[in-house]
């Protein structure tokens, strides 16, 4: 092989490498257009191609919350925005316009389905609230759901960025590492699969750090280590 040819391989490599990753270079303040069918790892985050999209305004309840229900008892409220968002985004083509990219790499972004703005749904309905530590832009919509008494209004609920900081200080404070409580662990596949102290199977999943798995910090530092989220996160 000449050198010549070598050169020409490796610059088509390099060339082939940069098309698969324009999806993610989207700058800070650009109004992109991502467009696609969502793989959703809750009703908030989702990926579409190798793009990871978190909704602008709004936090929905984790996928193994459950919440008040106004008669007492609770109800699977992070399964059911699930189930709400997935019905939302099978509507019609999804179209989300990037605003921002947060410290965990994933584009901030406002999504639309058939003309319907999903995170607006989702808090109309009662099946997130509006994340004003971020922005109010869904403020309105929270309190007709609040007056009315919808999904997690029926009753007094803990939100869902609550659930996760008491989640996961109660497994930092036992985690071998410390503050470090996500398990990084690989299946019976050979697949690398991260776990917060918030999915559903977290309790369950054991590390074994002699066998290769091991504990991380934040979601950021196990996706860099080549973890993918758990698909019942």
């Amino acid at each position: 092989m000449t050198r010549i040819f070598r050169r020409q391989m490796r610059l088509a490599a390099l060339l082939l490498c940069a098309t698969l990753a324009a999806p993610l270079a989207i700058p800070h303040s650009a109004h992109a257009e991502i467009t696609g069918t969502p793989e959703a790892l809750d009703a908030d985050t989702f990926d579409i191609g190798m793009v990871r999209i978190r909704l602008h305004g709004v936090d929905a309840p984790e996928l193994s919350q459950t919440c008040t229900h106004e008669g007492g008892g609770t109800w699977p409220c992070g399964a059911r925005a699930l189930e709400r968002f997935r019905e939302l985004a099978g509507q019609g083509r999804v179209v989300c316009t990037g605003r921002e990219r947060d410290p965990y790499g994933r584009i901030i972004a406002t999504c639309e389905a058939a003309g319907v703005d999903i995170g607006r749904a989702l808090v109309s309905e009662g099946l997130a609230w509006a994340y004003r530590e971020y922005s109010d832009d869904y403020a309105p919509e929270e309190a007709r759901a609040r007056a009315a008494g919808l999904g997690i209004w029926q009753a007094e609920t803990q939100t869902a960025w609550a659930f996760r900081a008491d989640r996961w200080q109660r497994a930092a404070a036992s985690a071998p590492r410390t503050g470090c409580p996500i398990k990084g662990n690989i299946n019976g596949k050979g697949e690398r699969i991260y776990h917060t102290p918030w999915s559903k199977y977290y309790s369950r999943t054991k590390i074994n750090e002699a066998n290769g798995e091991a504990w991380f910090c934040d979601e950021a530092e196990a996706e860099a280590a080549g973890w993918r989220p758990a698909a019942n996160r």
